[in-house]
């Protein structure tokens, strides 16, 4: 072969249709030739653009490093026969071999006598993975002093996918499907039983190989409409396969049946840098004891700082993201001047989680499907209730009073003495303002509370059975559902939430209620957040609070505002068995958009 054709002498055209009519695909091993031609496409690869068939056996030469250098041994090639078939490889400038060098300083060695190298062709040359010359590239480029220049490139070509191996094997669908019905047909029922038949009919029906009879005596049936076929998809694909000149949309009618896919491989051009030489001096990372006792460091060069590079991790606790944003509402309540209430009892008796708040001993939300009752013990002491502000509140509850008709029941002890875990951190501001009304001479206050209750819920994305309650409550004369409005506001704008709506409600300690809701991003769709409204005279004065102060409050929920600020569209990614611990571990920092 290497008699027969001179490669040097021929043009890049002349050269693409040899390789268009020579295989060099199945069962190839590097010879002479490949060796000879290799030497010259090398040596300027750009020559070649566009022709596609020199590209492409260019990179199947590229993958047969480790058999190139299997023949050289199987053939004991000299020195010089070595290097004819290593093109490009000059004796290196110092006594260093190669094997000896670094990668970095052999790529700089080899460019010292070429005006360009082509990592692809280069890293078969050196019998390198591409990959790790890539790297030794991009350490170069990483030094002071511009020693290389490197131009990324790509060269793109078209490989078969399973399938269209299959096809390449066995033959197309519709092929297949054309020789399996006989002469005197197949009917229909029978015919879409075969594999891939659904595929394959609809095809060789289009190309007008198959009929179909609806109007067959035995039913449907599938015959030949065409004497002799030929499988023009297999041909195309061998084509493809075997890197020959295909139309172009007959490679597109391939790509959308996708028995073929695109591949893609990228490379570098290197060229010589403004600073360029074959020595690499690496900057020192840091100033020794000896560079300063010897005065070498004056000469020295000296690695920059990163200032952008990470630190190491430190291994340490991590606050979960409902703590981060705990913080900040507390953070948020005691600049407002709010003062935290203690709220250290999980479990609570009915008295003051209810019925204080002139709630009804008959409201569903006191029925077990809806509270957790604690069975041991099951009952709070008389003794541990305030015995007068008992009679008034079952009074009230009862017969009314204060301009109210109460609820017109028999008000039970024992009902009130049940414990429970707390359903809302209501119950210890009753405490407190019950605290309130027996000072001898009011004053106004502002509390807050967030802490953990307990709620016999449905889980879901958005409800869990424990959660935590923020609460707020300003207790204070002449206060109005303006002032509970504009609180509000104020307060959830400082959480940077602005996309608030206020809906009417019902609460049996508040009136007038409202709801609270804002605008989840994640979800798509308004959230509530918490409820709000100003305590029922009913509720305020059994406990000795003044007939003309008001007192408003709100609660909403810790998880919800987390959910938002941290995007979490499930609450049981936040709390629960189902929490990812990385997630806590790499959550930002909490910063609300206070203003």
């Amino acid at each position: 072969l290497l008699m027969v054709h001179n490669f040097g002498a021929m043009e890049p055209k002349e050269l693409d249709e040899f390789l268009r009519s020579t295989s060099y695909i199945r069962g190839h091993a590097f010879s002479y030739a490949d060796a000879t031609l290799f030497k010259v496409v090398s040596k300027n690869i750009h020559k070649y653009n566009g022709c596609v068939h020199v590209q492409r056996w260019f990179q199947h030469i590229c993958s047969l490093s480790q058999q190139k250098q299997n023949t050289l041994n199987a053939l004991s090639i000299n020195a010089n026969e070595s290097k004819s078939l290593n093109p490009g490889k000059a004796t290196p400038r110092s006594s260093q071999t190669c094997s000896d060098m670094s990668l970095d300083q052999i790529i700089l060695e080899k460019l010292a006598d070429r005006k360009e190298i082509e990592s692809l062709s280069f890293a078969s040359e050196q019998g390198v993975d591409h990959q790790k010359l890539v790297g030794a590239i991009k350490s170069i480029l990483a030094l002071p002093g511009d020693y290389i220049k490197a131009d990324q490139k790509q060269i793109s070509t078209w490989a078969l996918t399973k399938e269209g191996e299959s096809f390449v094997k066995n033959g197309s669908y519709e092929y297949l499907l054309y020789n399996t019905v006989t002469k005197d047909g197949m009917l229909q029922k029978d015919f879409m039983k075969l594999p891939n038949a659904k595929i394959g009919f609809g095809k060789a029906m289009t190309l007008g190989w198959l009929g179909l009879d609806k109007k067959h005596e035995n039913g449907p049936t599938v015959f030949r409409a065409a004497e002799n076929v030929t499988d023009s998809v297999k041909e195309v694909l061998c084509k493809i396969q075997s890197q020959s000149t295909v139309e172009e949309k007959l490679v597109q009618d391939m790509k959308k049946r996708k028995l073929i896919t695109p591949v893609v491989t990228k490379f570098f051009s290197i060229t010589k840098g403004p600073g360029f030489k074959t020595t690499i001096d690496r900057p020192e990372a840091d100033l020794t004891s000896e560079m300063l006792q010897d005065g070498s460091w004056k000469t020295k060069t000296y690695k920059e700082y990163n200032f952008a590079a990470k630190g190491a991790p430190i291994t340490s606790g991590h606050l979960h993201p409902l703590l981060k944003v705990r913080t900040e509402f507390r953070r948020i309540f005691l600049d407002m001047g709010f003062t935290e209430m203690p709220t250290n009892r999980y479990v609570e008796n009915g008295f003051w989680n209810f019925d204080a708040l002139f709630q009804p001993q008959q409201h569903p939300a006191r029925d077990a499907h809806d509270t957790f009752f604690i069975s041991d013990p099951q009952m709070t002491a008389k003794s541990n209730l305030p015995a007068d502000y008992v009679e008034r509140v079952k009074l009230t509850h009862e017969k009314g009073g204060h301009g109210s008709m109460g609820y017109n029941y028999d008000w039970k002890i024992e009902e009130a003495q049940k414990n429970i875990l707390r359903t809302h951190t209501t119950a210890v501001s009753a405490k407190m303002l019950y605290q309130l009304g027996q000072q001898k001479e009011f004053t106004p206050t502002k509390l807050f509370s967030i802490d953990r209750v307990f709620r016999n819920e449905t889980l879901d994305a958005t409800h869990l059975a424990e959660f935590h309650q923020i609460e707020g409550v300003v207790a204070d004369r002449n206060l109005t559902l303006g002032h509970l409005i504009g609180v509000l506001s104020a307060f959830f704008k400082k959480l940077g939430l602005e996309k608030l709506k206020f809906k009417p409600a019902y609460n049996p300690y508040t009136e007038p209620s409202m709801e609270i809701f804002s605008y989840h991003p994640g979800l798509k769709k308004w959230v509530e957040i918490g409820n709000s409204g100003m305590f029922r005279p009913e509720m305020l004065l059994p406990m000795g609070i003044p007939s003309d102060v008001n007192v408003i409050a709100w609660g909403l929920s810790l998880e919800r505002p987390t959910m938002i600020k941290y995007g979490i569209n499930n609450i049981r990614e936040l709390i629960g068995p189902k929490v990812n611990l990385n997630m806590v571990q790499e959550n930002p920092i909490c910063r609300l958009d206070k203003v």
